[in-house]
């Protein structure tokens, strides 16, 4: 591990957040194995909330799949290790509700909680499954057989 994985490691054990993940871990009996980096990760999640096919608490990171697939996936495994260092740097547990108000933010301007969330744009849109931002698609009228509001029909 480099310096900054084992700061972020004790950072995250000493600000409660990998303690309580590994409590999540436990109590939804997830299995429990050393990862990349500092991190742990527990497979087989299945519990109904969060609706993610994985999330992190601390340096825990908290899969639906079984342990071949987790590995298997890099770019997700990256994209929940850059959400851990931000535990880090916002000092632990008070992530969770500033993650929350920027999901609610995201989901009010774009209609999911990823796109215009500045934790999940950090951490990268694509490798989390959130879909980039760009226009909203206009809604148009498909019956052509309908008059248009406020036109004159020659």
């Amino acid at each position: 591990m480099t310096p900054g994985q084992r700061l972020r490691q004790l950072a995250n054990l000493l600000n409660a957040s990998t303690p309580l993940g590994l409590l999540l871990a436990v109590s939804a009996r997830t299995r429990l194995r050393r990862g990349p980096r500092g991190l742990i990760l527990a497979t087989g999640y299945r519990w109904r909330l969060p609706f993610a096919a994985a999330f992190t608490v601390g340096n825990v990171i908290l899969y639906r799949a079984a342990p071949e697939q987790a590995l298997a996936n890099p770019v997700l495994l990256g994209h929940e290790e850059r959400h851990s260092s931000q535990y880090a740097w916002c000092l632990g547990l008070p992530f969770l509700p500033l993650y929350l108000l920027a999901a609610a933010w995201s989901f009010w301007r774009t209609g999911n909680p990823g796109t215009a969330n500045v934790f999940e744009r950090h951490a990268g849109l694509l490798a989390g499954g959130y879909p980039l931002p760009g226009p909203v698609a206009r809604k148009t009228r498909t019956n052509t057989n309908s008059p248009v509001p406020g036109r004159n029909e020659a």
